[in-house]
């Protein structure tokens, strides 16, 4: 079966997919408004409950405790259950709790609103990545995972101007639940737009088989957890996952907190700096997607133009290290951007694979498992920047750590899956 498909234009087969994309898109975008809230108002949390670093800490690892399970357990439950269903859940649970967060009055119930929050925000990516896998052919995948990931971005973005405003006219509580309530504008419309290709009335049969032309004809039914661990290429993902997505954890949750212990910034002053980050941020992620759709559609072989895009991204985060050294805010500002950028690439890529490789009823599992090896490297890496710095106040080796772990795990992502090919699961 071909891996490549010519692109065709838009009007011949229809653009329906594309309005599924935006809805996607906008419910990654609500997602990283909820999560940003935290670490925007940290200061101002802080000086409200009284927390250390190492609470900050613990409270941060209970949204990726809870992200890891939620992770697990929405990749089972949207290949049971369906995407439309398990959208819907996962959104309605992490809107609710990020409402939940503006009615804490103590430490723990903060931090069981975050918690809960870590939940139903597990399911996000299963959930998308399995919307792109019904969606789109191969040849798009990447593409689309891209724009997907500009939804944080754009997330990351408007969270700065939009949180503190919110903040400093009607109180830290009313942007917890101005922003939790987004969630559920967008629950309405995606009940109202979405169904599977199959039973989606608003696709036409050109677009219908323009989805389905670079896949097996045959039905494949959902494949248990237990034979998805029988394949390397699982393991790949799952030990890719928990040595990157831990760095993204950290620039999430430490940044404010960086430029305010590093460059004096404080809630207001932080906002273009971040805004500036997110924002490059949010060009790496699409252009990458875009660039590794191409080559693919030019003829390159999967391994080409899905490593060679993660080759180029672990290279572009290197200098990411001087960041934490440089005096000059606008210098630091930039190597945060580029390395952040790269992660997204890096991330977009990361996802197709799985999609490359699995067949549709396994690959929400697949990121499932995957994602909660990453919310656990996220949370092993909240605890230890948390001791780590009230012992020594130093973010040098947490960047020294960002700098250089892309290359080591794209070596052994190598080593495990030497070339990415359809495997045939059983089930």
């Amino acid at each position: 079966m071909s891996t490549t498909l010519t692109a065709q234009p838009l009007t011949a087969i229809g653009t329906f997919r594309w309005r599924v994309c935006a809805l996607v898109f906008f419910a990654n975008t609500i997602n990283y408004v909820d999560r940003q809230v935290l670490g925007l108002l940290a200061p101002t949390l802080e000086k409200t409950f009284g927390w250390s670093e190492v609470q900050y800490g613990y409270i941060v690892t209970a949204f990726q405790a809870l992200f890891a399970l939620g992770y697990l357990g929405f990749g089972w439950f949207v290949d049971r259950f369906g995407t439309r269903l398990g959208y819907a859940v996962a959104i309605t649970v992490w809107s609710l709790a990020a409402i939940g967060h503006g009615w804490a009055r103590n430490v723990f119930q903060f931090g069981l609103a975050r918690a809960f929050l870590g939940l139903g925000e597990g399911g996000n990516t299963p959930a998308a990545i399995k919307t792109f896998a019904e969606y789109f052919p191969k040849s798009e995948r990447a593409l689309v995972t891209g724009i997907f990931n500009g939804g944080a971005s754009l997330g990351a973005v408007l969270a700065p101007v939009v949180v503190p405003m919110i903040a400093l006219n009607w109180g830290w509580q009313a942007a917890f639940i101005g922003t939790g309530a987004l969630g559920f504008v967008w629950l309405a419309a995606w009940l109202w737009l979405y169904q599977s290709p199959e039973k989606q009335p608003r696709l036409s049969e050109a677009e219908r088989r323009y989805i389905e032309s670079d896949r097996d004809k045959a039905p494949v039914a959902r494949v248990p957890w237990g034979r998805l661990l029988r394949y390397r290429a699982t393991w790949a993902f799952v030990l890719v996952k928990f040595l990157t997505d831990p760095i993204f954890w950290f620039y999430l949750y430490w940044l404010p907190k960086f430029l305010n212990r590093q460059h004096g910034l404080d809630v207001t002053g932080s906002i273009l700096p971040l805004m500036t980050i997110y924002g490059i941020m949010a060009v790496g992620s699409t252009f990458g997607g875009y660039v590794s759709s191409a080559l693919l559609q030019r003829g390159f072989s999967l391994d080409q133009s899905r490593k060679g895009v993660m080759l180029g991204a672990a290279l572009l985060i290197l200098p990411i290290l001087l960041a934490a050294v440089t005096k000059n805010l606008w210098l630091a500002i930039g190597l945060i951007g580029l390395a952040t950028a790269a992660h997204q690439t890096w991330s977009a890529v990361l996802f197709t694979t799985v999609s490359d490789q699995f067949p549709k009823p396994a690959v929400a599992s697949v990121v499932g498992i995957g994602g909660t090896a990453g919310a656990i490297g996220g949370m092993l890496i909240a605890t230890a920047t948390g001791f780590l710095l009230e012992k020594t106040g130093s973010y040098v080796p947490i960047f020294a750590l960002a700098a250089t772990i892309y290359l080591v795990a794209l070596g052994l992502f190598h080593r495990m899956v030497p070339k990415l090919s359809e495997l045939r699961v059983e089930h």
